[in-house]
């Protein structure tokens, strides 16, 4: 199953159609995404596994892989550093992402296999499906849905799925 996401902020789960919020500079296509850019890759990005927060959410149901957060966390977002795009242990001695957050976007999160096979720097890194702020504002380059929209699709996702990022279409 492909879960579509596109630009004008609406993400189709398995016929149903949520909101979801994007990166902060739009949309580009994956050729032309570079670290920090603010902007969410165009294309299709298998859903890799899912990770979540266990003093806050009980393991959710999915077919995907599931792995529970750990404090010390990260991600690496360090162009040029050999684990670019990679989880880390924090603290790390390159710029990392801490992945055990207070505001709650990363409680539930999916990895998007945007630039991981292998990664090349700096085509972006930390590209993920995430919780949505509670004032929706726009992510860094992810998509963010919110809590029950996010459980919806992890319980009909399965090995193989993918969430596709395309630009708006016409009505």
């Amino acid at each position: 199953m492909i879960f579509t996401a596109t630009s004008d902020g609406r993400i189709d789960i398995a016929g149903r159609e949520a909101a979801c919020v994007l990166g902060r500079s739009g949309v580009l296509p994956a050729a032309d995404k570079r670290e920090g850019d603010g902007a969410s890759p165009l294309g299709v990005w298998p859903l890799r596994r899912v990770l979540y927060r266990p003093d806050r959410e009980a393991p959710p149901a999915t077919g995907l892989p599931v792995v529970a957060l750990k404090p010390d966390d990260g991600w690496c977002d360090a162009p040029g550093d050999p684990a670019y795009n990679r989880p880390v242990r924090l603290p790390y001695p390159a710029s990392a992402e801490q992945m055990w957050r207070e505001d709650r976007v990363y409680d539930l999160v999916v990895i998007l296999g945007h630039n991981d096979d292998p990664p090349v720097s700096p085509m972006g890194s930390a590209i993920f499906l995430h919780l949505v702020q509670p004032d929706r504002s726009a992510t860094a380059g992810c998509v963010a849905v919110s809590r029950e929209d996010m459980l919806d699709l992890l319980a009909r996702a399965r090995p193989g799925d993918a969430l596709a990022i395309l630009p708006a279409t016409p009505l």
